[in-house]
């Protein structure tokens, strides 16, 4: 029989702690109540398709697309809605032009899609924006891999 491990139980000989990842205390918590009452994006990733990033192997790409959503995060939907669509805007598509299968949440209601710049040279990042979250169905690693642009 195993006997409980006390908080004594968690130093070494020396006396320091055996704990690599310090929990913070339980007294603090996060304020969540208003989240989505905010005017900035919610990336949501549930529904990503890796129909065109499983082949990239650029890693400078991913960076550039994580610092694009920090950078969309901090503009907020009303300011990204003011820019351009090839600055950090974003445009609408129609889904019939999307080549890859559609996830099960875009309905037959759904009849566009939205288009964000994933990087600075202008490959997309295709979604739909639902309130403040915007669901990423497909970031297009190469020109044409998703859609057909014009």
């Amino acid at each position: 029989m195993s006997k409980k491990k006390t908080d004594k139980d968690k130093t070494n000989k020396k006396g320091r702690d055996n704990l690599f990842i310090k929990y913070p205390p339980k007294s603090k918590k996060i304020n969540n109540q208003n989240v989505l009452d905010e005017d900035y994006p919610i990336f949501c990733f549930k529904y990503l398709d890796d129909v065109s990033i499983k082949k990239c192997k650029d890693h400078k790409f991913f960076y550039d697309f994580l610092m694009r959503l920090q950078k969309l995060s901090k503009l907020g939907w009303s300011e990204i809605r003011q820019s351009h669509r090839h600055a950090y805007g974003l445009e609408s598509i129609p889904k019939e032009k999307i080549k890859a299968t559609l996830p099960t949440c875009i309905t037959p209601e759904v009849k566009d899609l939205h288009v964000f710049r994933a990087n600075g040279n202008n490959l997309p990042l295709i979604g739909i924006q639902i309130q403040n979250v915007f669901r990423i169905l497909f970031i297009e690693a190469t020109f044409g891999d998703i859609y057909k642009h014009d």
